[in-house]
């Protein structure tokens, strides 16, 4: 019988690695009935504070979850089918964008790559406010994942 390759555990440095070259992942948040709620989502990742940012909405149902539960995890998966980081923590949710251009409505204008950016900013900067913006910053104090050594 053919022996097949093991999974092998990724270091810190390359979950790290696949987490900054990755934009979506999904994140986990805890129902009040212990299951898990999974949505896909945009991210940011600051490997020095080890901090994962989210832009949503402050009507959104993890919004509501993680105030209640702030236990939570992105699954972000590797450049095939065969590896894949996840990241464990606590998030918390800040208040609402309320002015454009307050710390908050900063802070999600610095979410965003600067090639991507809005030419107009200001317009920007309103929308979240009429949006009711947040961010969901996930403190990660755990980096796990896999990959595959095999071909195809």
């Amino acid at each position: 019988m053919t022996q097949r390759p093991a999974p092998r555990p990724l270091s810190d440095e390359a979950l790290s690695s696949l987490l900054g070259r990755q934009q979506f992942g999904t994140l986990a948040t805890v129902k009040r009935s212990g299951h898990p709620h999974l949505t896909t989502m945009a991210y940011s990742w600051d490997p020095e504070t080890r901090v994962l940012r989210f832009s949503t909405t402050a009507d959104r149902i993890k919004v509501q979850h993680l105030r209640r539960d702030p236990h939570a995890a992105l699954h972000v998966s590797g450049g095939d089918v065969w590896s894949f980081a996840v990241a464990e923590g606590e998030a918390v949710v800040s208040e609402s964008t309320t002015v454009p251009g307050d710390a908050v409505g900063r802070e999600l204008l610095g979410m965003i790559p600067e090639a991507g950016r809005p030419e107009d900013e200001a317009a920007f900067l309103e929308e979240l406010v009429t949006e009711r913006r947040v961010v969901i910053r996930m403190n990660v104090d755990r980096l796990y994942g896999t990959v595959l050594d095999i071909d195809g």
